[in-house]
C-alpha cells in the first residue's frame, strides 16, 4: 500500500532521509522508532505529501502524495503527537470532518463513546480549550471512524490515562484488518502487543527492520 523508493530529503546541508527504501503492506502494524533527529517525522510528512523529496519517490496505492494529494489523504488518517490548534467547537469539527471526508457522524460519536469521551455534554466547547486527553480521544475517534486504509499515530498515547490507553488498544485490535497501522513511538512497550513489525531509524537511514 505504501512504497518508498530511494527517498532522500535534505534541509540545507542536513540530510534528514538518506536514500530510504521500504514497503508497508495491508495487515501490517509497524512501530517506527529512533532517537530525535533520526528522520521519523520527515518520513511521515513525506508520506502525507507535506514534503517534496530531493530524490526518490513515495507511492500510496500507486498514487503520488504530492500530485494526487486529495485522493491520497482520503485514504489516510493521521493523529499527530501535538493536537492542532483548531478553534472550532466539537460540533463544528465533527460536521467539518463529515462534510470534507464523508465520515459518518454517528460513527465518530460511537468511537468517542468507546473512548469514554462525553461528546454530547461538550458539543459547543472549543476543541482548542479541551484537555490534552480529550483532544486525543476525539482525534482517535475520528481516525477510526474514517475507515482509512492507512492510519498513522504519532505518540498516540502521550496524553491518555491508563484506562483510555486500554480502550485505544482494544479498538485498534477490533479495527486493524486490511489496514496499515503505523505508530511513531519512543515507547515500544506501549505498542508491543499491537505491532507485527519494528523499524528503527538513525541518521536518516533504516538501521533495522524486523518482523515480530
Amino acid at each position: 500500500m505504501i512504497k518508498i523508493n530511494n527517498l532522500t530529503k535534505k534541509f540545507g546541508l542536513s540530510i534528514s532521509l538518506d536514500s530510504i527504501s521500504c514497503e508497508f503492506n495491508k495487515n501490517e502494524s509497524i512501530a517506527l522508532m529512533g532517537a530525535n533527529g533520526a528522520g521519523k517525522t520527515t518520513l511521515i510528512r513525506s508520506i502525507l505529501g507535506y514534503y517534496h523529496p530531493d530524490s526518490g519517490e513515495v507511492l500510496i496505492n500507486g498514487l503520488n502524495p504530492i500530485k494526487d494529494r486529495v485522493k491520497v489523504l482520503d485514504n489516510i488518517s493521521f493523529v499527530p503527537q501535538l493536537p492542532p490548534p483548531i478553534k472550532l467547537s466539537i460540533n463544528e469539527l465533527i460536521s467539518y470532518v463529515h462534510i470534507s471526508s464523508k465520515v459518518d457522524k454517528g460513527l465518530i460519536l460511537h468511537f468517542a463513546n468507546e473512548m469514554k469521551l462525553d461528546v454530547k455534554s461538550n458539543l459547543h466547547k472549543s476543541f482548542f480549550k479541551l484537555s490534552g486527553g480529550m483532544k486525543q480521544k476525539l482525534l482517535i475517534a475520528i481516525s477510526l471512524a474514517k475507515k482509512s486504509d492507512v492510519i498513522i499515530y504519532d505518540e498516540p498515547t502521550a496524553n491518555l490515562d491508563p484506562k483510555a490507553r486500554d480502550d485505544f488498544y482494544r479498538l485498534l485490535k477490533q479495527n486493524e484488518d486490511e489496514k496499515v497501522l503505523l505508530f511513531v513511538t519512543h515507547r515500544l512497550e506501549e505498542v508491543r502487543d499491537l505491532v507485527n513489525r519494528q523499524i528503527y531509524m538513525d541518521l536518516g537511514k533504516i538501521t533495522k527492520d524486523e518482523r515480530v
